[in-house]
């Protein structure tokens, strides 16, 4: 629901917040959070790569989903949990020299994060791994009506999807005689409520959240990641991907589900907070 004045509904709101500190693997709820210029505080900010530096995905190796990382305030200690191995605590690796890694066959650099990591993941996952993190003068510029930077995240610093949204994907669910499907196939940073109809977010071009403002980029076009049951780690497809099609195929091909925002000022925002959209569009879709 949109006001006159064109700002967003007072009674639309963050509900949940969520950083993913090594892509692919489990995300950890907040209370509040920091926004950078990368998105929330050190999201995405760590990527398995295999031998050869090549990232992996949930996509073929849905396993990370069981991976429950944690980061500290200062980004110095990361805490690896997985079902069945011991908990594993790192020193993190912040000024060494950076390996070159690849991420959707484009060339990056990452710190490697030393062998007992290593190991541990390759345990884990049953092939050999390593842990990279983004190097400080990592300069990552992603495309988009906003452009901006990110970590190791896809296509953008910050994924939203609001609750109607989910709601409307899983009343299509049901109608086929499928299952509702809970937020976490899709992995969003902010989940938003207050929305009459779905996909408001699609429209939303500048939106505010505490003092941080954020700038649309970019429609979220998902993958087979969405497929990936999270709590264990297997692939459940093929919904939502083939449910998706029928009524979210996007223009540049694929289907959406949520947006990639910028981030255009930094700052704090929590649990709680109102969206101010202070600037609408038309959905790209």
């Amino acid at each position: 629901m949109t006001s006159t004045d064109g700002l967003s509904d007072p009674g639309t709101r963050v509900v949940a917040l969520t950083t993913y500190p090594v892509k692919g693997c489990a995300g950890t709820s907040l209370s509040e959070a920091r926004l950078t210029e990368a998105g929330l505080a050190h999201d995405r900010a760590f990527l398995v790569v295999d031998e050869n530096g090549v990232f992996r995905s949930q996509r073929t190796a849905p396993r990370l989903a069981v991976i429950r990382p944690k980061v500290n305030e200062a980004g110095d200690q990361l805490t690896l949990r997985a079902p069945g191995m011991e908990e594993l605590r790192v020193a993190v690796d912040a000024t060494s020299t950076p390996r070159d890694v690849e991420m959707f066959r484009t060339p990056y650099r990452g710190i490697d994060q030393g062998q007992a990591v290593a190991e541990w993941l390759s345990d884990v996952l049953g092939a050999p791994s390593r842990l990279v993190r983004v190097p400080s003068d990592h300069q990552r510029v992603v495309d988009g009506v906003h452009p901006g930077t990110a970590a190791y995240a896809d296509s953008g610093a910050v994924h939203m999807l609001s609750r109607a949204t989910l709601d409307e994907l899983n009343r299509r669910l049901a109608a086929a005689g499928g299952s509702a499907l809970p937020m976490d196939r899709f992995r969003p940073n902010i989940v938003v409520d207050g929305w009459d109809e779905p996909h408001e977010e699609d429209r939303a071009r500048r939106i505010g959240i505490g003092d941080t403002e954020l700038g649309y980029l970019k429609l979220a076009i998902r993958c087979a990641v969405t497929l990936v049951d999270q709590s264990r780690g297997e692939r459940a497809g093929p919904e939502p991907l083939r449910s998706l099609a029928r009524y979210r195929r996007a223009a540049q091909g694929g289907v959406s589900l949520g947006v990639k925002f910028s981030v255009l000022r930094t700052g704090k925002l929590a649990v709680g907070d109102a969206l101010r959209v202070t600037s609408w569009g038309e959905s790209e879709l």
